[in-house]
């Protein structure tokens, strides 16, 4: 079980983690990849009513890259780049079906991943 002692420990090592801890605290579900016992990627996922999915996977503090879907799997909006600057744009993305949220689909979204 993770303790506040060991997030505020973590968060003092790895501030970037901080900008995870944001989008948990916006609904997000995180999954990690693991090789060897060792992290090597985080993936997470928020789902919205009507079937649009917003998703993340994140390397490292300088390889995140974000996407949304709609209720067919098509690509509406992607970004890639720093953590930092990902999450920033996935804070400032308007909710599906707002009158500003992307909806010109633009490709086809991956299919998830599963462990």
């Amino acid at each position: 079980m993770v303790t506040l002692i060991d997030i505020e420990t973590a968060l003092a090592e790895f501030p970037e983690l901080q900008h995870l801890i944001d989008l948990v605290h916006a609904g997000w579900v995180f999954l990690p990849s693991m090789a060897d016992g060792v992290v090597t990627a985080m993936h997470g996922v928020r789902m919205w009513p009507g079937g649009w999915t917003d998703a993340v996977r994140v390397r490292h503090t300088t390889d995140a890259k974000a996407l949304r879907s709609d209720y067919d799997g098509g690509l509406v909006w992607e970004r890639s780049g720093s953590l930092a600057d990902v999450v920033h744009a996935l804070i400032m993305l308007p909710p599906p079906g707002t009158p500003t949220a992307p909806r010109l689909v633009t490709g086809t979204a991956p299919k998830p991943w599963m462990p």
